[in-house]
């Protein structure tokens, strides 16, 4: 494990990342601009999604895969009820902030699962390309059930028409499943086509995105002040910890493949900071997005990146070996 931690940590897409925190943190005006930004994000979920779905061509339906499906809706809707009872018991956050941490711990990122990828590739492991549907269908369970928690304690839960609507048509579940389906459809001779674009330039541009989520993260560390308790930095870590070990627990009865299951674990181990954050702001807007924005993005994300993707690849190989 401490092998494929040196190597992650040295890997030019981390080192692209801790360039980008230590310069935020410096006060450095490095900056990458909003729309070259958006671009990447839309460039990797297209790439990514689209791999996805021509991976599924070649596999086909069958109850692994529904299986696979199952598991991470589960996952998606319990995790949110382990973490609100966690945040009780580690920090003295109000119900509403558990209620909207808890969301973004139940849901996934998806910029942490595209790293994932890209650790496999390094190590040379093949994975169920169906994983990103299962990404997919994470999305909305754990939304529901946070707020379903903090309707249970006190109320609060605003316009749950416009809350649907701002889940189902988020543009980043949009273009990931969007794409899924084109690969889907076209299989191995659409993805002759655009190989060249999907293929050769991904990891230069993942190096590029991270820079800017390490810029965006330092910059939220550095004004995130008094917020960030102990309770709360130590929830950041344990957390998805917990979930991946949830994640492997239902992984390995698929019968997945190391690389499967650790997309698994790290599915269950990531927090969003994109979909969950446009919905907090609809359901639950008096929130306090200081404290899960920060959490996700400065804490849980880059404990993910460093230190995660490994224990979770070394923890996948050692149960699907055994």
């Amino acid at each position: 494990m401490l092998d494929l931690a040196a190597a992650n940590l040295t890997s030019p897409m981390i080192l692209s990342f801790v360039l980008g925190l230590l310069a935020a943190l410096a006060r450095s005006d490095l900056s990458i601009p909003e729309a070259i930004a958006k671009g990447m994000s839309i460039y990797l979920l297209f790439a990514i999604g689209f791999k996805g779905g021509v991976s599924l061509n070649g596999h086909g339906l069958d109850a692994q895969l529904l299986g696979a499906l199952l598991a991470g809706i589960v996952l998606s809707a319990a995790l949110p009820f382990a973490a609100f009872a966690l945040l009780g018991v580690m920090t003295r956050l109000s119900v509403l902030d558990r209620g909207a941490v808890a969301a973004h711990y139940g849901s996934i990122s998806i910029v942490t699962f595209v790293t994932a990828i890209s650790v496999l590739q390094s190590a040379g492991l093949e994975h169920e390309g169906y994983m990103v549907a299962v990404a997919a269908a994470m999305e909305a369970p754990a939304i529901l059930s946070a707020l379903w928690l903090v309707a249970r304690q006190q109320g609060g839960v605003r316009d749950q028409g416009h809350l649907m609507r701002e889940i189902l048509l988020n543009g980043s579940i949009v273009l990931l499943v969007g794409a899924f389906a084109i690969g889907w459809i076209t299989g191995p001779s659409g993805q002759a086509q655009i190989d060249a674009l999907i293929t050769a330039p991904f990891k230069g541009i993942l190096c590029l995105f991270l820079l800017d989520m390490g810029l965006v993260a330092g910059r939220g560390l550095r004004a995130a002040g008094g917020i960030l308790t102990p309770g709360l930095v130590a929830f950041g870590m344990l957390m998805p910890v917990l979930g991946s070990l949830a994640g492997l627990a239902l992984a390995l009865p698929l019968g997945l493949t190391a690389g499967g299951a650790m997309l698994m674990a790290t599915l269950a181990a990531s927090a969003s900071y994109i979909a969950v954050p446009a919905a907090m702001r609809v359901a639950l807007p008096e929130a306090n997005p200081s404290v899960y924005l920060t959490l996700s993005l400065g804490i849980t994300f880059p404990f993910n990146l460093t230190l995660g993707l490994p224990l979770y690849l070394a923890l996948a190989e050692a149960l699907t070996k055994g």
